[in-house]
């Protein structure tokens, strides 16, 4: 597990003044907002509210990219609102998209959900096993989970209750009486292509999916036929599918005229009393815009191109609603230490509820506060999570010195608070790969554990497990599902005889010195100690002589001596970090398994 750094501070909870990413794009929001309300609002009257936008299609697991189309509004939307502005943050669940493929690797899905394609999302069975109605609400509330879990205030609109109850039906008439005007706005752009970037990787179709809940090209731009463009799409009233063709539609009556090309059904049906349908994506995101008066809505970096839904969204709002485009950052993608960009479209992709499993919610709020929406990172689930927690941690050290960096003390109190107050917290968080190193010699075993964790610092012990919580929980979780079998930590049983009998004097010398100050070195600083120390020793210097004391061999001499010492207590070239190995072995076993 690597050789581990054991270092400690504590939280505190006032703001920075500083400016930050966060606090540039508040600005700019805040500016915003004045201007659109500039002439509208009666002088003297309560200003409007604040619009922050997010949308997420539950097509599948929503992922830790799309938690990006999440985290940089709400840190946006905190911020304002802890200048005490009225704010909304907005998630739009797409949950009336269609139901595009069946995603691989979903527990209780088969191929037979296939024959579901072209439904409404809230119109498939949900996974088999699952206590939920339809698919659309069984990857809902696992996005929903972990958004409470991080704290993360906003208001949720379901896209299917909004269309079926014809909350939008005054846009999608406008919209269908304007359809020539949006035709011609979209015919600008299909022949347009976006110029190739080499530092960009190709776009496939999973990264699409994957963006399709924040308005990538995921639908088409209407249906285009003999009786002219339509920019709505009718679910099929025979199977509900939307493999349908408006064959006519009469202003006037409103009457819409439509076939499906897969079950062959056709009706006519008045179309300011049909809730059955939407808008396509290019015309919906930007009616939307339009209707919830939204300020700031970031995006994927796939719009950043001619005719992506963005682009083209912004001149629809303003010549066909006559709404306006909002702010909107472009966000880079999320990646997964060692695993490729993330797409819910395939199954097995880490979701936000995966990674508070081993991690605590102000460490995961951190990991997007701290970066520009631009630019690009990984979260590890794999052996550098330790070391992202040993970041963290002297980050905590600093902010509680008053040493910090300003932006890097800024996205720190984001991290561990919101406006609302404190995030949840580990009473005493003790190092993450000491944690981890506990639980991997012991198994998870709570006595041993808690008799480990009290030795650590005999002058402050650990009385209760409940204090390391749930950092604790959190180590443990990524011990057992993350580690590898054969890098898991086995104490040996009995001592290896054979290499003990070869050793030569040096290597015996070195044995007899460790074992001799055991008991007055026992703790995790005195075994620090101790065990950096016997080769110093052994070579005619002081336990404690500085590095800028010592030649190079001594260095040499030391990663012998330890990797001796894995041998006979774990049969390998490396460990856990040596003091705590021993802590965790017990200095009777120590002495057993080092021949004393």
């Amino acid at each position: 597990m690597g050789k581990h750094q054991e270092e400690e501070g504590p939280i505190v909870a006032q703001q920075s003044t500083e400016t930050d990413w966060v606090s540039r794009f508040a600005d700019e929001v805040i500016a915003e907002a004045e201007r659109r309300a500039a002439g509208k609002v009666a002088s003297g009257a309560s200003a409007p509210v604040i619009v922050c936008a997010s949308g997420l299609s539950p097509s599948g697991p929503i992922h830790l990219g799309n938690l990006r189309e999440v985290m940089t509004p709400h840190l946006v939307a905190d911020e304002i609102r802890r200048r005490g502005y009225a704010v909304r943050h907005l998630i739009s669940w797409d949950d009336y998209d269609r139901y595009r493929k069946v995603p691989a690797g979903v527990p209780g899905v088969d191929a037979s959900w296939a024959e579901h394609i072209g439904k409404p999302l809230t119109s498939v069975p949900a996974p088999a096993g699952s206590s939920y109605p339809n698919w659309a609400e069984h990857f809902k509330a696992a996005m929903a989970d972990a958004l409470a879990e991080m704290g993360v205030e906003y208001d949720g609109i379901s896209q299917t209750e909004q269309y079926t109850a014809g909350t939008y039906r005054e846009q999608i008439l406008h919209a269908m009486k304007h359809r020539g005007q949006i035709d011609a706005i979209l015919g600008q752009y299909r022949t347009k292509k976006a110029p190739a970037k080499k530092s960009q990787k190709p776009v496939d179709e999973a990264e699409l999916e994957a963006a399709e809940g924040s308005g990538a090209a995921g639908e088409d731009d209407g249906s285009s036929g003999a009786a002219g463009y339509f920019p709505y799409k009718p679910y099929c009233g025979g199977c509900d599918k939307d493999l349908t063709t408006v064959t006519s539609y009469d202003e006037e009556t409103t009457e819409l005229a439509y076939t499906c090309t897969d079950c062959g059904f056709a009706e006519t049906v008045r179309l300011s009393e049909f809730n059955r349908g939407k808008l396509v994506w290019k015309v919906d995101w930007p009616m939307r815009w339009a209707y919830e008066g939204v300020i700031f809505e970031p995006s994927g970096v796939d719009h950043s191109s001619p005719g992506s839904s963005y682009v083209v969204g912004g001149q629809i709002v303003r010549e066909i609603f006559d709404g306006e485009q909002p702010l909107g950052p472009m966000y880079a993608f999320v990646g997964i230490s060692g695993m490729a960009k993330m797409s819910s479209s395939k199954g097995g992709v880490p979701t936000p509820g995966d990674a508070l499993k081993i991690m605590e919610a102000p460490l995961l709020r951190w990991l997007y506060a701290r970066r520009k929406p631009n630019q690009s990172f990984k979260i590890a689930f794999d052996q550098e999570i330790q070391r992202l927690y040993d970041e963290w941690d002297k980050l905590a050290a600093k902010v509680a010195d008053g040493a910090a960096q300003p932006a890097d003390e800024a996205a720190y109190l984001r991290a561990v608070g919101t406006a609302a107050g404190p995030l949840p917290t580990t009473p005493r968080p003790l190092p993450y790969r000491t944690l981890a190193s506990v639980v991997d010699v012991t198994a998870g075993h709570d006595e041993q554990t808690l008799r480990i964790l009290g030795e650590l610092d005999p002058a402050n012990p650990v009385t209760s497990l409940d204090e390391t919580r749930p950092r604790l929980d959190r180590a443990e979780y990524w011990i057992t599902t993350q580690v590898p079998a054969d890098q898991r930590t086995i104490v040996r049983d009995e001592p290896d005889a054979e290499l003990l009998k070869s050793l030569d004097d040096t290597a015996r010398d070195s044995i007899r010195l460790l074992l001799e100050g055991l008991d007055s070195h026992w703790s995790l600083d005195g075994l620090t100690h101790l065990v950096y120390g016997v080769p110093k020793v052994q070579a005619g210097f002081a336990a404690d002589a500085t590095p800028k004391e010592l030649p190079p061999e001594i260095k040499v001499a030391q990663r012998t001596f330890f990797a001796l010492l894995y041998h006979l207590l774990v049969g390998r070239d490396t460990g856990p970090r040596l003091p705590t190995l021993l802590l965790a072995v017990g200095a009777d076993r120590v002495r057993k398994l080092l021949g004393g």
